[in-house]
């Protein structure tokens, strides 16, 4: 999930006399949430959220920090999060994720539990990601993954490529999610391209923005273009490599990504 970023966090305003201002609280006071909502917060989000946004939310792999959003801090039971879980931000790289508003609530009330203080208080070291059994994610890779990949053609090695376990979740996760902290990861994504039709025309290229009013490609000789939207006006075609990926989120249940890792981090 990816939320905008606010400015919390930042020095305060000098008050009176040119002396700083009091600094404000930098995360809400908020009640206990209950144990059983916290345990279904953690397991949702560790299935949803945890690939982009890092096991302690601070981001990490594409996501932004949602310790520090300002739709999270604002945000009271989910209800600012919910349009932009369900809605996705194409234009961002987030999908769509089919939760229930109660779902919602429980990831929320997860993420309002964060303490943010000092880096070592609110910093939350995760657990070994390879508790799942390499045999069942065996059995998974060939019955959901097999159609479009090989552990001897294009995943070859994939468990010597990426050594850290964690890495190559987030990796079959949602592949090309980079652009977070920690080294690259071997694994080359095509581009998103998209094809416009206007006026009978239709112009291809790779996709540089897309959202409720306009999108711009990049055609083949590095001309630029951007299309006004009213609707479905102009039509609008996007080939997404990782769509595949993106349909699977919703359905991986917590037992299959750890099966899936296991088994991967075997394939050297």
């Amino acid at each position: 999930m990816s939320f905008a970023l606010g400015a919390a966090g930042q020095n305060p305003a000098p008050g009176r006399g040119g002396a700083p201002a009091p600094r404000p609280s930098a995360y809400p006071t908020r009640p206990p949430a209950d144990p059983a909502t916290l345990e279904r917060g953690r397991a949702a989000y560790g299935v949803n959220c945890n690939f982009c946004h890092g096991s302690d939310a601070r981001g990490g792999e594409g996501g932004p920090n949602l310790l520090r959003s300002q739709l999270v801090l604002d945000d009271q039971n989910g209800e600012l999060i919910a349009p932009v879980v369900l809605n996705g931000r194409p234009d961002q790289g987030m999908p769509k994720f089919n939760m229930t508003n109660a779902q919602i609530a429980d990831v929320a009330a997860y993420i309002h539990n964060f303490k943010v203080g000092g880096y070592d208080e609110s910093r939350m070291t995760p657990p070994s990601v390879l508790v799942g059994d390499a045999k069942a994610g065996e059995a998974y890779f060939k019955s959901k993954c097999g159609a479009c990949h090989s552990v001897t053609g294009d995943l070859k090695g994939i468990g010597s490529r990426i050594a850290d376990a964690k890495i190559l979740q987030n990796t079959f996760l949602m592949p090309g999610g980079g652009g977070g902290r920690g080294p690259a990861v071997p694994v080359k994504v095509p581009p998103t391209t998209v094809t416009v039709t206007a006026a009978g025309k239709k112009t291809e290229g790779t996709l540089v923005r897309i959202d409720d009013f306009t999108v711009t490609l990049t055609e083949a000789d590095g001309t630029q273009r951007t299309f006004r939207r009213d609707g479905d006006t102009p039509k609008v075609e996007l080939h997404d490599s990782l769509q595949p990926h993106r349909n699977m989120l919703p359905t991986y249940t917590d037992k299959d990504i750890h099966n899936l890792t296991a088994y991967l981090v075997t394939v050297k």
